[in-house]
């Protein structure tokens, strides 16, 4: 049996915490499985080497962006290796581009095209733990290209449907998925079991456990997911199958990398800089007001953009906030209440999830008041 694993940055965030994960690997290859290990930058690296960047530069290029942040997990993936080994176990760390991630050419969010494992295989058919450096490949121009903030869940699923994993990992601090972010809703539940589809839907709403991009990939692959706890067994957590959003409420999720971006008619063209970032629009005022994600805009903003980002979205998961309407009346009330009198209350709703657009300083109250109103105990 074949496994992935992707540990992320807070599960490799120093010695110790590696030197756990090694032992967690070791166990499982003593368990009877082939492991591939996928790994991101230790702690937070990353936003250190961003902000090295532009220490030295006030627009740094993205070719030369994603050559610098591209070190992180090659820091991480030689120094898991080596903790493996000192365990008796045989281990192999390759790069994105030595592990055959082939990406199209653009920097810094750059899509995978195709996975060419060989050396990969090749290690794992010799006894050794195969380690992957997440969040990275290599263009078919030879560049190194990153996938954007939190890729290293997509090379996993990549790289599971390229060698036939019987399942993927997807490792972190938390035990699973739950109903709502349990460091802002200490009641909410771990969920045994959730359908990918509803998984997607939770992602796009901003839950921090599983990427987007990556469930969807896992949808398209037909990739079995899991997600757990960096501290427990493999196989635990909680399992997400192929199948439909369930009936009913599912979850509550919250999401501050976000903004409000407005620009007039006459300079709608400067909307290009935000690389498909838009995840809503509205006409406003003789221009357009989106809403956009944050997490991998790099680019100096042109002054035509005027950024507001005091805000967040809260939203709702389930097919019954979409199909029923006293349900979604119910949460559009309930975050109402939760927001300063008189605040406007821009939302929208997409497949399975209603989300609203507040004020970032309300979004832990909205989210506690959503599960206790649609998700009570």
């Amino acid at each position: 049996m074949m496994v992935v694993q992707k540990y992320g940055g807070s599960s490799v965030a120093d010695v110790p915490r590696i030197q756990a994960v090694a032992r967690r690997v070791v166990e499982t290859v003593k368990s009877g499985h082939q492991v591939a290990v996928v790994v991101s930058a230790m702690g937070n690296t990353t936003n250190e080497l961003l902000a090295l960047a532009h220490s030295v530069s006030s627009s740094p290029g993205r070719r030369e962006l994603d050559l610098l942040v591209s070190v992180g997990e090659r820091v991480s993936m030689t120094l898991l290796a080596m903790a493996i080994e000192d365990l008796g176990v045989p281990a192999a760390s390759f790069t994105g581009s030595q592990s055959g991630i082939i990406t199209d050419e653009n920097h810094v969010a750059a899509k995978v095209l195709e996975v060419r494992p060989q050396r990969v295989r090749q290690a794992l058919d010799e006894g050794k733990v195969a380690i992957v450096a997440g969040f990275q490949g290599v263009s078919r121009m030879r560049e190194v290209t990153t996938l954007g903030r939190g890729g290293s869940d997509t090379t996993a699923v990549v790289l599971s449907a390229a060698l036939g994993a019987d399942y993927c990992e997807i490792c972190s601090d938390v035990e699973g998925v739950f109903s709502a972010d349990p460091r802002t809703v200490p009641n909410a539940k771990k969920l045994e079991s959730l359908s990918l589809d509803a998984a997607g839907a939770l992602a796009n709403a901003g839950a921090k456990v599983l990427l987007a991009e990556a469930v969807e990939k896992a949808q398209e692959l037909g990739v079995v997911l899991h997600a757990v706890s960096a501290q427990q067994p493999t196989g635990s957590g909680t399992s997400l199958p192929p199948g439909p959003t369930p009936d009913g409420v599912v979850a509550i999720a919250s999401d501050q990398s976000v903004a409000w971006v407005w620009v007039q008619n006459s300079n709608l063209k400067d909307l290009a800089v935000l690389q498909g970032a838009v995840r809503a629009s509205w006409s406003s005022n003789g221009g357009v007001a989106a809403l956009v994600d944050t997490k991998n805009l790099h680019d100096e903003r042109p002054s035509s953009l005027v950024f507001r980002e005091d805000i967040a979205t809260v939203s709702v998961v389930g097919k019954a906030v979409v199909e029923d309407p006293l349900v979604l009346d119910k949460a559009l009330a309930v975050i109402q209440s939760s927001i300063p009198e008189g605040t406007l209350v821009h939302w929208f709703c997409g497949r399975d999830v209603l989300r609203a657009v507040i004020p970032l300083a309300s979004v832990q109250e909205a989210e506690r008041a959503l599960h206790q109103a649609l998700l009570p105990a």
